[in-house]
Parts: structure tokens; sequence; C-alpha cells
């Protein structure tokens, strides 16, 4: 039975494809996106889209149809999960971490582990960074069982790309996440720029530092790092991360003509949002996580910031697939329970 789904529901974005393709691919089950991107400026697929389709194609042996630049209905029909070694090139600089965030949940269920290659933009806008994605991302998949080793060897920025990434994912199964209550540990700190003077990196985590401290909230560690790039870039990372949690963060890019002290002032205002109403889950991972949650035998329950239409999309989304049950509390409590 084809699952068919609406992509102008809640976001209306890229999310619910990925999101549907992937989950697609975990279940064997073939699924119809259309109105795809419809509440964008530019509906449609675009050329990051295609090279995710592509990806997930490959690795799944799929059969697709309307993949095609502007498509906005695409039918998707995997067969079996191939793992491997997989190397894809977005080709612009759409963002690595995206495409990974659709990959790894497939490849985490095949027999054996799987390496995958990517090129593209490892720290752009409207997605995790690469520091994110590696520092608080999968620090929580390594938590509900989901392991997943990740280096950055290049960075890649807008508009070029060119960073290249590569990820190494092992079998495993999503177990339960309960986390509604833990304290934040002090935040780290970490701000990265590419063919720039150390300075503009020194600076962003100067004021995210600055900030928080003007807050009450200590810094346990900041770090700048200069590493190398096609094109010049910049991005920060304000993290609270502990073994078995919470996994809180908040990050930032670097834009031309926009000063390096606001860059970091927003990373750390970000962070301190969460940090205020007690998450233990940050808004942008919350929604990250549904998908294994919504597979995982059990009940999970965590706490986090907002709860963002992206988090709602996924819930959304996962209960067509999984038939989860979900609840979101007053007090930003989001409970997921597979029945």
């Amino acid at each position: 039975m084809k699952v068919r789904i609406d992509g102008s529901y809640g976001e209306g974005g890229g999310q619910i494809l990925r999101t549907s393709l992937s989950m697609a691919m975990v279940l064997g089950v073939p699924v119809e996106v259309y109105n795809i991107r419809a509440k964008r400026g530019r509906p449609g697929l675009r050329p990051q889209h295609l090279e995710t389709i592509r990806a997930l194609a490959e690795i799944g042996d799929a059969e697709v149809e309307g993949a095609f630049l502007g498509s906005t209905k695409i039918s998707f029909s995997p067969k079996r999960v191939k793992p491997g070694r997989y190397r894809f090139d977005i080709g612009t600089a759409g963002s690595v971490t995206l495409m990974l965030q659709a990959l790894i949940p497939a490849l985490s269920f095949a027999e054996l582990e799987s390496e995958v290659e990517v090129v593209g933009g490892t720290d752009v806008r409207w997605s995790p960074t690469s520091n994110y994605f590696k520092l608080v991302f999968l620090k929580a998949l390594k938590k509900i069982g989901i392991s997943v080793e990740f280096e950055i060897e290049r960075r890649g920025y807008y508009p070029r790309g060119g960073g290249i990434v590569r990820a190494r994912v092992m079998p495993g199964r999503p177990r339960p996440l309960k986390l509604v209550d833990a304290a934040l540990p002090n935040p780290s700190v970490v701000s990265v720029c590419s063919r720039l003077p150390r300075s503009v990196a020194e600076r962003q985590a100067k004021a995210a530092v600055m900030s928080l401290e003007g807050q009450g909230v200590g810094v346990s560690k900041s770090e700048v790092l200069v590493e190398p790039a096609p094109s010049p870039g910049t991005s920060i990372l304000v993290y609270s991360v502990g073994e078995d949690g919470p996994f809180v963060g908040s990050d930032g890019i670097g834009e031309k003509g926009k000063p390096a002290e606001i860059v970091g002032r927003e990373a750390a205002n970000g962070y301190l949002a969460e940090y205020r109403r007690g998450a233990t889950i940050d808004s942008h991972l919350a929604d990250m996580l549904v998908p294994y949650l919504s597979m995982a035998d059990g009940e999970s329950a965590f706490k986090t910031g907002t709860f963002s239409e992206h988090l709602k999309t996924n819930l959304y989304i996962s209960k067509l697939f999984t038939g989860c049950e979900y609840e979101l509390s007053d007090d930003g409590i989001v409970r997921i329970r597979k029945t």
C-alpha cells in the first residue's frame, strides 16, 4: 500500500520530502509526495533535493517517477537498502547535513555498516552546521542506539560549497528516549573560520561568551578553529551535551557584511532561549529525533524549548508511516509512543 503525503502540510518545505522518503526506505513501503515545497517562493524540487533523491534511490534500489527540476510530485518505491561505500556530490552549496539526515536512518537499519562521503555545503543557512551535526545530533543518536562516526575533511560555504564530510554508519535499532529533566552543564563554544583572519572566529567566540556570561551562564570551554575551505566563511556553535543528555545546541552562520559579533550573539541567544525553558532536547534537535523515536519500542519523553513547525510536521509524517501516538504538553514535554 502506497503512503500519500501532502507536501504542503505544516511548514511545507523540503523536510517533508526528506523525512517521507527516508521512512519509506526504512520500512520498505512506496510513497508519493505531492504539492512539494508548495509554501516556498520557488515551489517544487531544487537541485539539492534531486541529489538527495538520487542518493536515496541508489542506496534503496528504488524506482522513482517525477524526479526533475521544479517537479511538485514524486513517486518513490524502494526495494532493499544496500549497505556499502558511497560518494555523493551535491554540486552546489546544498547542505551535506540535510542529505545525511535522510540517509542515516535507512543505512542504520541495514545489516552491515556503510561509509558515505558527501560533497557540498557543510555550514550553510537553514540547516545544521557540521559541528552541530557532530557534537549535538550524533551524540543524541548514540544515546538512542544509533552509532555514526563523522569526519569533516573540508568546510564548504555558500555559494561555492565544495566541503567534504565522511560518515560511517553502523547497524543499529533506535530505542526510546527518557529525558524530561536534566540539568544543563555549562556550555562550550566552538567558532570556525576559513580563508579569513583568525580574529574573525575569535570575535564570534568572544561575543558569544560575553552574552552568556552577561546572563549568568558560565562557559566551560571556548575553542577557535581555522580550517580549509574553497571559499571564505564562518560558523559558531554554543552547546551543552552530556553522555546521557541533555543535548542542547544553537549555531550561527557568518554572512558577508554581517559583523562577527552579531553572529556570536545570535548563537548565544538561541542557546539561552533553550536554557531558560529548561530544555533537555533543543528545538531543532527535537524534530530530527522524531522519525527514530516513532520506530522505537516503548514510549519516549523529552522536554524542548518550543514546538516548531518542523517538529509538528515530522510527528505528522511519522504517524502516517508507523502509526505512533504523540502528545505535546503545555510544559514543553513531547511524548511519542509506538503502537
